[in-house]
């Protein structure tokens, strides 16, 4: 199955960043439980979201650098001007442009990107920045309400809203052969090319996810991080500009029913060793190539 990711072509930490401005009457309504509207959210997110226009040099067929320009989408994290987007919307760019709803424009630079989450923060140096109002993720339902809100196809007149609701948990996407990314929330809210790196959003107009992928053949898949995972990516991307993980020691392959089939692996998913680095962890618990990790 495909995975398109939504690039469209053409110092405080997470525990010190303060909600959107929130007036006297939203914050009665959410105290009431009843919710916010479409429209509201709509409005309480648009200052908070960023367009992103990046540029990179490609080689032609006579090895000459050409320009290629992109799009995505991005949250205001906080008022020191950290950004967070889907990494593949600004890895390697040599040029990234963010604009604000009120028509500013700033040159941003890569704070820090992590490609097995697919996130990323970058930085601008802004005042009067109004931020988006993070929520968790953990407490969500198949079948609630979400919001989608993103350039898609960089549409001219602002980013693209639309509505619809969670579908699916925790789903798992597999990139390539060496990546997989996890804990994922499918929603049938229509995100496009585009959308990177944009919010999805629950009635609270909070941000639980930040929209990511499309199945192109689906109709109504599209997939968010969820962001109590994000939270935590960010706060080392914003403190270290990368993210620390253990290391185990191998170079490994993602088991699928049909290379089971193929090879004659008795298992059809888990991670296929196919050659472990001298001295590490795994060399030293005495696995070995050939072994798979269920």
């Amino acid at each position: 199955v495909g995975i398109l990711l939504l690039g469209c072509d053409s110092s405080s930490t997470i525990k010190e960043m303060k909600p959107a401005a929130l007036t006297q009457e939203s914050v009665q309504t959410l105290n009431e439980g009843a919710g916010f509207s479409t429209i509201e959210i709509a409005r309480l997110l648009k200052e908070a979201v960023v367009h992103i226009k990046t540029e990179r040099s490609q080689l032609d067929f006579f090895m000459q650098p050409v320009p290629q320009m992109g799009v995505g989408t991005g949250i205001i994290l906080d008022e020191n001007g950290h950004i967070l987007t889907n990494n593949h919307v600004v890895a390697g760019a040599q040029n990234i442009i963010v604009s604000l709803a009120d028509e500013r424009s700033f040159e941003a630079k890569i704070i820090g990107g992590d490609e097995f989450t697919d996130l990323s923060v970058i930085k601008i140096e802004a005042d009067n920045l109004k931020l988006a109002n993070l929520g968790e993720s953990s407490t969500l339902q198949v079948g609630e309400d979400a919001v989608a809100i993103g350039h898609a196809m960089d549409l001219p007149g602002g980013p693209t809203v639309s509505k619809g609701v969670i579908s699916a948990l925790n789903r798992s996407i597999q990139v390539d052969q060496q990546t997989t990314v996890d804990g994922l929330i499918q929603t049938d809210a229509a995100i496009n090319p585009g959308n990177s790196g944009g919010p999805l959003v629950n009635f609270k107009a909070q941000v639980i996810g930040i929209n990511t992928a499309i199945i192109p053949q689906s109709q109504g898949i599209g997939f968010a991080i969820n962001i109590d995972d994000a939270k935590l990516i960010v706060s080392q991307l914003i403190e270290k500009g990368f993210v620390e993980r253990g290391f185990l020691g191998i170079v490994h392959l993602n088991v699928t029913p049909a290379i089971a089939a193929e090879t004659e692996i008795p298992v059809e998913y888990g991670i296929a060793i196919a050659s472990i680095v001298d001295g590490g962890p795994a060399d030293q618990a005495l696995l070995e190539a050939g072994d798979v990790i269920v």
